[in-house]
């Protein structure tokens, strides 16, 4: 059968081998190939094993069609234009990255230290992209007041309509390139900035070289959002107030250098993600 020819009167099976066929490259091929029929039946992936039923012309060919765009790298999220991140269901497309499991890391030690406490924080989610972490946080921790920011228009008008997709009322978005429009102060502010390096981007994998690159390219060393925020997230945070970040799994040292050579945060700590990888630091401003 012809990778990109004709196809019609196909039955779910016969669709789904296909897939896996045409993805043959891809790890976890059926896995993806029945996500995707998944998507265009409008059904969960329990639907296929008691049916087996012929599939329309018209959706047969959308299938074929995705199946080219995976086989070029287009990361399944921006197909189906929707990931999940702490339980809830966040719109993505090429103009934001697409949030990864790991950074719900971020989100759970920001959880912690609010459990408990009366307070009302106020939270900046600074780079926020698609809005999952601000968002989340919104959700999880209801006496929060978030903003959330980041350079990106498109980026601002995907976070606001997750806001509304989530039903979060308690945040709020604004333009800005890093802190030049923030003008406000804060309880906590929780980043995952762009962290790779430049140079190696080009040697990722497909999918995430799709993913867009203000949202991936941190710099020659990697670190040149980590040396904004460790130089001014200070001046935004209240007295006490907590600084939270993601890092790459080999940027702990190098990130709490920063950090230690400004002299105003204190309490600096490292988090591990669920595969052992530094992943979170977490201070306080003196």
């Amino acid at each position: 059968m012809s990778t990109y020819g004709k196809i019609s009167n196909m039955k779910i099976q016969e669709l789904l081998e296909y897939g896996k066929n045409n993805l043959i490259e891809k790890e976890e091929a059926l896995r993806l190939s029945k996500m995707l029929l998944s998507y265009i039946l409008g059904v969960d992936n329990s639907y296929f094993i008691t049916h087996n039923q012929e599939i329309e012309d018209e959706k047969v060919k959308l299938f074929q069609k995705y199946i080219q765009e995976l086989k070029k790298g287009i990361p399944l999220q921006y197909i189906t234009q929707n990931q999940e991140f702490m339980g809830y269901d966040f719109f993505v497309n090429k103009n934001v990255l697409i949030p990864q499991p790991d950074t719900e890391i971020l989100v759970e030690e920001i959880i912690k230290i609010c459990k408990n406490r009366e307070k009302q924080y106020k939270i900046l989610d600074l780079c926020t992209g698609s809005g999952a972490i601000g968002i989340s946080i919104a959700k999880k921790i209801l006496n929060s007041n978030v903003t959330m920011s980041d350079v990106s228009e498109k980026a601002i008008e995907i976070a606001n309509k997750n806001a509304k997709k989530n039903k979060v009322y308690n945040c709020k978005t604004i333009l800005s390139n890093m802190f030049e429009k923030i003008e406000e102060k804060f309880d906590i502010i929780v980043s995952n900035p762009p962290y790779i390096k430049t140079q190696i981007i080009h040697s990722l994998s497909k999918e995430v070289q799709n993913e867009p690159i203000i949202a991936l390219d941190g710099g020659i060393d990697g670190l040149t959002f980590y040396k904004i925020i460790a130089q001014e997230s200070y001046n935004y945070l209240n007295s006490g107030g907590i600084l939270a970040i993601e890092i790459g799994y080999d940027q702990k040292d190098e990130v709490i250098n920063l950090l230690e050579k400004t002299n105003h945060y204190t309490n600096i700590e490292c988090k591990k993600d669920l595969a052992g990888n530094n992943r979170v630091i977490i201070c306080n401003v003196i």
